[in-house]
């Protein structure tokens, strides 16, 4: 049934909630774990043109390490590979789990209440537009 799990991440402490939930599924269910960090090119919107390679340089740094951090906390018995994009968070992860036929996402979400921040929120729009079932972990309290 889950055979490919996608996890976004952002590199975040709080994450680490959201990697015990996605180990568990793939650990019980044998499943490749494919784990994904977005650099959010929105952030570059009020940027000066030249200051944008450096801002992406360290952000794609951010985001070798996240990815790094988090695929070795599956350990040597799943298949875990890594990927970084830039774009729309929301957007990069639904391509991922389109192209990569994913079986279950799993990912955080800040607050209880999914309805509360509608508008841009990314587990929002990934929870509405995603074709695969999204397993949303609140990691409201672990950023404290």
């Amino acid at each position: 049934m889950y055979d490919t799990v996608l996890l976004p991440t952002d590199g975040s402490d709080a994450m680490q909630t959201v990697v015990e939930h996605a180990r568990d599924v793939a650990e019980r269910r044998g499943a490749d774990v494919h784990v994904l960090y977005v650099v959010d090119d929105r952030a570059f919107l009020t940027l000066d043109d030249d200051r944008v390679p450096d801002v992406t340089d360290r952000l794609r740094e951010q985001g070798e390490r996240a990815t790094d951090e988090t695929a070795s906390a599956f350990g040597a018995a799943l298949d875990v590979t890594t990927e970084i994009r830039e774009g729309n968070p929301a957007d990069e992860i639904l391509a991922v789990a389109d192209e990569r036929d994913v079986d279950l996402v799993v990912m955080g979400t800040h607050g209880s209440d999914p309805t509360r921040n509608l508008l841009g929120s990314v587990s929002q729009k990934v929870v509405t537009l995603s074709s695969a079932p999204v397993l949303t972990v609140d990691i409201a309290d672990a950023d404290d």
